[in-house]
């Protein structure tokens, strides 16, 4: 049988191509490698799925895509954040949006995404091949002519790449779509790991694994004065620091870690001084006169993190009544709770990546409709191609959009 379109890939972009060709009456296929769909949909936002961001300026929007916002603007006046909400919402999966813009399904269930998408192409009339890695793509005289699924070759008149980028290869996303482009002709940047957690050298701060700082700031710098400075959220994991804030410093810190070792450090109270702080822990410890400072300490740290920063107050008596603790002793906490210092080693690999950049060169795609520029009748979406873009639901409303425009173009 062959189609009017086939689709390497099942997961966002992949998924909202074929079910948008499908419902322009298309004879569809997607061919997806693993046994169900949306493998990595199904862990994004800790399995929240953040859907998309909610920034409503579109110019502030595609600011954060940087060297691509022009020439995205075409394929989101197409297909944008409005329509995204439209799209899930229509389909019975009301979204909402907490901090810094950042939508998520009411149902706070990535797996509820995925259902949309596999119902939506479902009634769209897609069939739907999984187990079905793509081992070749066929070309001829700049038309792709074939797809060979072990010892059979499926053909159409066009195709939509959309196997996804490097990060997290557990779920199927190896690169093989690089590997293609690049045998075609194309030009590929290669991927590295750009939203990626950090690894520390000290042990203490792997030991409060699993604790959050919110609204906390780290600054980075290195021995000449270079410095990078970010607030937020901070996740503490057994290899490091991770959580938005760190994420999207990553990149910068890569180039940073170039040059020479980088110093990490965590001010808890960015809004404080030394000497407001310090006036703040005595109101802190007048309420609490009777208790051990032990006791009283978790009410000036993040949750689950007293017991192991305590250790890092080696001249402070920890058994001792608050309402006994030396001024100097005060001052030592201060500057702990505005000073938490620690190396980063390097970054996280592939599999921790929230996102890795690299892929086709823009120059070779015409993102007005997603269709490569060297061969007629291929189509290439989401993170096969070269966008850097934050971590807060800019890369899969890239997959929405992209996506839409090719199935809507083929």
């Amino acid at each position: 049988m062959e189609y009017d379109v086939i689709v390497i890939g099942g997961g966002a972009a992949g998924m909202m191509a074929a079910g948008q060709a499908a419902r322009r009456g298309k004879k569809v296929l997607l061919l997806e490698r693993n046994r169900r769909l949306g493998e990595k949909l199904r862990i994004t936002g800790g399995t929240r799925c953040n859907i998309t961001n909610a920034e409503k300026d579109v110019r502030v929007l595609l600011s954060k895509y940087g060297e691509a916002e022009q020439a995205l603007y075409s394929s989101f006046s197409e297909f944008g954040v409005k329509e995204t909400f439209e799209f899930f919402e229509s389909r019975g999966l009301p979204l909402k949006v907490e901090a810094h813009n950042r939508a998520f399904p009411k149902t706070e269930k990535a797996l509820d995404v995925v259902k949309v998408l596999e119902d939506d192409m479902k009634k769209a009339g897609v069939r739907v091949l999984l187990g079905a890695g793509v081992t070749r793509i066929d070309s001829s005289s700049g038309r792709i002519t074939g797809v060979a699924v072990k010892d059979k070759v499926y053909t159409a008149r066009s195709y939509i790449l959309a196997t996804g980028g490097m990060s997290h290869p557990e779920t199927g996303s190896t690169g093989d779509g690089f590997t293609w482009l690049q045998g075609f002709g194309h030009s590929v940047e290669a991927p590295t790991p750009t939203i990626v957690p950090l690894k520390v050298r000290e042990g203490w701060v792997k030991q409060l694994s699993g604790a959050k700082a919110e609204g906390a700031k780290i600054t980075f710098s290195l021995p000449s004065g270079k410095k990078l400075s970010r607030t937020g959220s901070i996740l503490f994991t057994h290899f490091g620091i991770s959580g938005p804030t760190v994420l999207n410093a990553a990149g910068q810190v890569a180039d940073m870690l170039q040059e020479s070792v980088v110093t990490a450090r965590i001010d808890l109270y960015p809004s404080m001084d030394l000497g407001i702080l310090d006036k703040h822990i005595a109101k802190v410890f007048d309420a609490h006169k009777n208790k051990n400072l032990k006791n009283v300490f978790r009410e000036l740290v993040p949750p689950g993190t007293s017991e192991i920063l305590l250790e890092q107050l080696p001249t402070v008596d920890k058994e001792t009544k608050v309402h006994s603790v030396r001024k100097e002793d005060r001052r030592v906490i201060a500057e702990l709770l505005k000073g938490l210092t620690f190396t980063v080693t390097g970054l996280m690999g592939f599999e921790r990546a929230v996102v890795a950049d690299g892929g086709l060169i823009l120059r070779e795609v015409d993102m007005r409709t997603m269709r490569s520029k060297k061969f007629e009748n291929l189509y290439v979406t989401g993170d096969l191609l070269h966008i850097t873009r934050p971590s807060g639901g800019y890369s899969l409303q890239l997959c929405w959009t992209t996506g839409y425009v090719a199935g809507n173009s083929v």
